[in-house]
């Protein structure tokens, strides 16, 4: 009896999951469009992405060209420890880690700050124009970036220098100490990216109704009121999503930018995980300990990524899963 019981549960079981899968089939079939649009997506980050995790593995072996990824000898957390016990490995984590802090905390908030002001300009041609200047620099490459950089710091014929010049004041070699390349990275980017990065904004705070600022200019409410009460808890969500997705990428600060600005007098500050792994992987040819380097990078970057998301879905209603 038990065991007739049994079978008829089971294909009970089996023809509950058939119709679940003819359910989700035939959705499919009615949104296949939907599904067109985001197959590009899915290949892209499906072989870009995720095909080559396969090599990843070579983080804990002695990878041989002429043996292959698979076959090349297995050594564990060698390389790992390699870093670890190396006198870069401090420096290098601890100039990732600042630099990371001061790009985040500058370049956050600022464009949360002007898209909040330029929301409350009343004129629409002002209003384009600012959002245009604003946001054009996003499209300057990085090469000519770093070289406007260099001409506009350059400590004898630099605008700031000569500025500098005007009021008394000594002239600075600002790319030749290391105390500055820090600051140099992060405000050169704010200037790059404010822009761009405000467009998000705006596009939350248009979704804010615009009977709460009638109602609150009735009860005499001022701008200021306005903008903490009404436009700041507006794009709260949009806010918290975009933080917690620089939250992951917080060890990825770039390559090309901090490279560029690197020379021999402030390297020291300016080596960061990025360029230690091009200098000693793709220079220095040692791959399997630029791998290790590497995977140690994305870890911590996963890492922050699900703890920002827990404290934020722990605190907040806003979380990315």
């Amino acid at each position: 009896m038990g065991s007739m019981d049994s079978v008829q549960a089971q294909s009970r079981q089996a023809e509950v999951t058939g119709r679940l899968r003819s359910k989700r089939w035939a959705k499919v079939k009615v949104n296949y469009e939907l599904y067109l649009f985001l197959l590009p997506t899915v290949l892209y980050f499906g072989i870009f992405h995720y095909v080559p995790m396969y090599g990843v593995q070579i983080a804990f072996k002695n990878f041989l060209a002429v043996k292959g990824i698979w076959d090349s000898p297995w050594v564990g957390f060698q390389h790992f420890e390699r870093f670890f016990n190396s006198y870069q490995a401090v420096a290098v984590i601890k100039n990732t880690v600042v630099l990371g802090l001061y790009d985040l905390a500058v370049k956050f908030p600022v464009p949360i700050v002007l898209a909040l002001l330029l929301n409350q300009i009343v004129s629409t041609r002002y209003k384009k124009f600012i959002q245009t200047v604003t946001y054009a620099p996003h499209f300057i490459s990085t090469v000519v970036l770093v070289g406007m950089v260099y001409l506009f710091l350059s400590p004898r014929t630099g605008l700031v220098n000569r500025l500098l010049g005007l009021f008394g004041l000594d002239s600075i070699f600002f790319m030749g100490e290391a105390v500055y390349v820090k600051s140099v990275y992060v405000f050169s980017g704010l200037w790059q990216e404010a822009g761009w990065a405000m467009i998000i904004y705006l596009a939350a705070l248009t979704s804010i109704n615009s009977e709460l600022h009638e109602a609150a200019v009735v009860d005499g409410a001022s701008k200021f009121k306005r903008i903490v009460h009404i436009d700041l808890p507006g794009i709260m969500p949009t806010i918290m999503i975009l933080l917690i997705l620089n939250l992951g990428n917080f060890m990825s600060i770039g390559f090309e930018k901090i490279f560029l600005l690197q020379n021999p007098l402030n390297v020291e500050s300016a080596e960061i995980i990025q360029t230690y792994v091009y200098k000693v992987g793709f220079l220095g040819a040692d791959f399997s300990y630029s791998a290790a380097i590497g995977l140690f990078n994305s870890v911590i970057n996963c890492f922050l990524l699900v703890m920002a998301n827990y404290m934020a879905k722990k605190f907040s209603e806003t979380s990315l899963w």
